[in-house]
């Protein structure tokens, strides 16, 4: 639905008022800082249109009127005027934790720095990494019981440890590995399934259920590695009055924080996404809460696309602060992990 140029003046002063100071806003206070020469009575005519459709809604309590999670979005994607920040004080801000690091604690960094930047959560989707094994090898513990060793291209070692349902004797275990290695080395544990299942027909069967039970196990044992989000300032959002008026607020937000599935859905849609996405509450399944936004952007290692990070706060957030914070952020982790 589209709106006239005064209904859009109007409709951004009013969000930007309510975004400073979180009080519904007067038909008198948006004639005073629209910059429109309107009488009143216009004005209350224009509100009364945008409330109409959807736009704004006005609460019980009070005359003014508030922006709804459509009015954000036409906000967001029509109105807002991002602000400049200062991109060489970021960037030395960030490169300052992260260099010489390993990638986990790069990725922890870059979760804090949203965090304190925004003064909200910053959250950060882990770089999705196929489970990619140079060579395994079995070493039998006792009867029924084997001892799993993945060696990754890069030298790391992961062991899983098998339970059986025959027992093998070493020289199968030696059969079994110099199979895995000659044929699948330097694939992701992914491939091999796939290829497994049709490759090893023609083997003993206990050799394949072995084989396949070392693919799901080796899988598993790498993927353990590190936490698929890290998340940075959740204790932030417990001083927002938005998120933590009421105790079944409360309850979904920390219900996100927990279960992790719905962030890690919402994570993972954006990554196929370019740019920085605006998720706001009431629009999407994905956010648990009305009052809750989420900006995220997706990050890149060597131009392909890893993972996700953003800032989880309300909707009533400064948005032309958090988007660049976010997009920049996002680059210079990108830049960071592909050194």
């Amino acid at each position: 639905m589209q709106l006239d140029t005064r209904a859009q003046t109007l409709l951004k002063a009013l969000v930007e008022r309510y975004i400073a100071d979180g009080q519904p806003v007067g038909s008198r206070a948006l004639s005073q800082i629209s910059g429109l020469e309107l009488s009143p009575a216009t004005i209350r005519n224009v509100m009364a249109d945008l409330e109409h459709m959807g736009f704004v809604a006005s609460p019980h309590t009070s005359a003014g009127r508030v922006p709804t999670p459509r009015g954000y979005r036409v906000f967001v994607d029509q109105l807002l005027t991002v602000q400049l920040i200062d991109e060489a004080a970021l960037e030395s801000r960030l490169q300052s934790r992260i260099f010489s690091t390993p990638p986990q604690k790069i990725i922890a960094n870059a979760a804090q720095v949203l965090s304190s930047l925004s003064q909200f959560a910053g959250v950060v989707m882990t770089a999705r990494q196929e489970s990619i094994f140079q060579q395994v090898e079995f070493l039998r513990l006792s009867e029924k019981r084997i001892l799993l060793v993945v060696v990754t291209p890069s030298g790391e070692v992961h062991n899983r440890l098998l339970l059986t349902a025959v027992d093998y004797n070493p020289s199968q275990l030696v059969q079994a590995a110099n199979y895995l290695n000659q044929n699948f080395g330097g694939l992701s544990f992914d491939d091999a399934r796939l290829r497994i299942n049709g490759e090893l027909r023609q083997l003993q069967d206990d050799m394949s259920r072995l084989m396949q039970a070392a693919v799901e196990a080796g899988s598993d044992a790498m993927s353990e590695k590190e936490e698929d989000v890290v998340i940075s300032g959740e204790r932030n959002l417990l001083n927002v009055a938005d998120l933590s008026s009421n105790m079944t607020s409360l309850r979904k937000l920390f219900d996100m924080f927990e279960q992790k599935t719905g962030l890690m859905q919402l994570l993972d849609m954006s990554s196929k996404a370019t740019g920085v996405q605006i998720f706001i509450g009431g629009e999407s399944n994905l956010v648990p809460m009305d009052e809750m936004s989420i900006v995220t952007a997706p990050y890149e290692v060597n131009g392909k696309i890893v993972g996700t990070l953003g800032v989880i706060g309300p909707t009533r957030m400064a948005y032309e602060r958090v988007i660049p914070i976010v997009d920049i952020t996002a680059k210079l982790l990108s830049n960071a992990l592909s050194h």
